[in-house]
Order: C-alpha cells, then structure tokens, then sequence
C-alpha cells in the first residue's frame, strides 16, 4: 500500500491529512484520492497519481506538456469569464516547487486538485452525455488553436502515426511469432487493401494543406467531468497524451468509441454497426464549438478521421493478436482478434454510410454559421 502521509507531505497540500483511497478505473497510472481537514472550512480533496514510467517513459517531458497546456487553458478561460478553477485541471507543486515527485524508488508522483461537484461517466447513459463530450472536446480544440503544438514533446512517439502502425503491422505480419498468421488471412487482407488510407492525413499535413493541433488523443467519455447540477461537460482530464497530432485523431476516437452500437469487444458483429444519429450528436457539439477554428479542409476530413483512427486501432488489435498479446491487455482467448473484428466491422459501416456522414458534416457546420 502507498504512504500517503508521505506522499502527501511531498506537496503544497492545504489541511492536515485525513486518509487516503483508490480512485477511478484507469487502466494504466495509479490513481488515488487524498482528504484533508481544515480548521472552520470544509475538507479539501486531492488526486495523486502514481505515473507509469513504463508507458510514459519521458516523465519531466509529459509533466511539462501538461503544465504549459493547462497554464495557456488557465489564461483562455480567465480571458473568457469563466471558471478555471473547475474549467481546468489544477497541477499542485511540490515543496520544492516543481511538477512532480521522484522517490528513492524510481516511481513518479503527482498531484492535482480535486474537481468538486462534478462525475465522469465510464458510458453514455444518455444522448446529451455523448452532445457534451463533444462539446467539451471541441472547446479544447478551440482554446488551443493558438497554441504552438509543435513546442510539445510526443510523449508516445507515433501514437497516430498510421503508416508506422501500418509498416508495424507488416512486420507483425511477417514474424508470425505466435503463429496465427494463417487463422486471420481474411483480417490481413483487410487491412493491406486499405494500405493508401493510412497516408492520407499525414500526406495532407506535410503539404501544409491541414494544420499540426494541440490534440487529446484520448478522447472517450471518461475523460470529461461534468457538472452534476447542469451535466454540462466542464473539464477536460487525463492530458498524458497531449501533444503534436490532427484534429481529426480527436474526433475520429471520440467517434470510433462512443458512436458505436456495441462494446469495443462484442462478438456478435451483426450488432456492431455506427450510430447515425450520435455520429449527427457528436458532430453537432464539436463543431458548435471549433468549427469555425478550424479549416474547410479539416472539416472536409473529419468522417475520414473517424474512419482513420477505427481502422488504426483494429489494425493495432491485429498487430498484438499477431504478436502474441504482449501489448492490451486480454481477458479471453482470442480476445485482441475479437476487438479487432468489431473494429473492422465499424469501418466497413462506415464506408457504407460515408456520403450520409458527409452530408451531416455539411449540415452540422452550415448550423454553427
């Protein structure tokens, strides 16, 4: 179990420490609540994460991403009349003022303050959930249009990067180290006739015709608060994948996970299909709030994205499958080519309904004029 006291005493924490608890359902840093009393006052709360330095492996680099991103969304949301308090996450110090925590162990530490009156959803109860999501992500896109994206350090090199995932994907391919090869011929083929997709993006951005993006690259559900009084989405959290990228890797994630009529691993793909109508929701809410931020080409792009980045990841389930399952973690047999058929099974949807997602694209942003 981890000290605490002691933690807590590595940071400029107001109060006198009650107890502390596990908190959330990350999957990958460690993530606990810390109470404090204070005299006449109600008690404060405090999240402490104990960071992944096996995922994260440049932890100065990541913290310094989130402090220069969170300090300019700090400054936007002043400009603006709002809250920043309860707008934007709140990166607390250590005693000798700096971002994180190192202990004589090797682990890293650190600390915000705890957002009140607000929850994180882990699925769409309701429409309005996924409407402001997608407003909370576009008003991220929209605050850091300014932002020099290219001052940020990539803390997971190539992490949208589809044609390295796809050269990983032929060498995955060509290994064969678990000798699945032969079992998912149909599932390669997929993806090899689809080899010219994966440039595209990164062919529009090299000639300059879309712009390098402050971008999220995590954009699910989870990782918006919401008010509990309005439900309104306030927050955006979770910035340890915050760096370089295309507003199209936010949008086509938010789309591949929360527009999708089944679980990311359902077996029965005759259920699996795209939602129309929250594609319609989300794109509504995103561009409400950046559409007029970002260019036409971009907006021009955006089903490309959501097909992009549901194709990426089924590639990437295909790969580990390939590979043995030594990257996502699995919880059945078979489960990493599970995950990956639903994925494939999306994109096919996808391309069937593509001219419909252009229309609402056109309709949504004709709407926010």
């Amino acid at each position: 179990m981890m000290d605490f006291q002691t933690i807590a005493s590595k940071f400029q924490v107001k109060g006198t420490f009650i107890f502390g608890e596990p908190f959330g359902c990350g999957h990958i840093n460690d993530t606990y609540v810390l109470y404090f009393k204070r005299e006449f006052e109600h008690p404060l709360r405090y999240i402490v994460q104990r960071i992944n330095h096996e995922i994260f492996k440049d932890v100065p680099a990541l913290m310094k991403n989130i402090d220069a991103v969170t300090s300019f969304l700090d400054k936007k949301v002043t400009e603006a009349g709002g809250d920043p308090a309860r707008e934007v996450l709140k990166i607390v110090k250590t005693t000798d003022d700096q971002l994180f925590y190192h202990d004589e162990d090797g682990s890293y530490y650190r600390a915000y303050v705890f957002v009140d009156d607000a929850v994180c959803l882990q699925r769409i109860e309701q429409p309005e959930h996924f409407y402001q999501s997608a407003k909370a992500f576009g008003r991220f896109q929209k605050r850091l249009s300014d932002f020099p994206a290219e001052t940020l350090t990539e803390t997971i090199p190539d992490f949208h990067n589809t044609r390295a995932r796809y050269e990983a994907f032929l060498a995955a391919v060509d290994a064969d180290l678990a000798g699945r090869r032969a079992s998912v011929q149909k599932e390669i083929d997929f993806v090899k006739a689809r080899a010219q997709d994966t440039g595209v993006l990164l062919d529009l951005l090299a000639s300059g015709q879309i712009p390098l993006r402050v971008t999220h690259n995590d954009t699910k559900l989870n990782n918006v608060l919401l008010d509990i009084a309005t439900g309104n989405g306030i927050c955006v959290i979770d910035l340890d994948t915050v760096m370089p990228g295309l507003a199209h890797y936010d949008f086509g994630d938010s789309i591949r996970f929360g527009a999708s009529s089944a679980a990311e691993d359902e077996t029965d793909l005759s259920k699996v299909f795209m939602r129309l109508d929250l594609f319609e929701l989300f794109c509504k809410g995103f561009l409400e709030e950046c559409g007029k931020n970002l260019t036409q080409t971009e907006i021009d792009f955006l089903p490309f994205g959501a097909k992009l980045m549901t194709f990426e990841c089924g590639m990437r389930f295909l790969t580990d499958y390939l590979n043995g399952d030594t990257y996502f973690k699995i919880h059945r047999p078979d489960h990493n080519l599970d995950r990956c058929r639903t994925q494939f099974t999306l994109v096919l949807d996808m391309e069937k309904k593509y001219d419909e997602m252009m229309s609402i694209v056109k309709r949504c942003q004709a709407d926010c004029r």
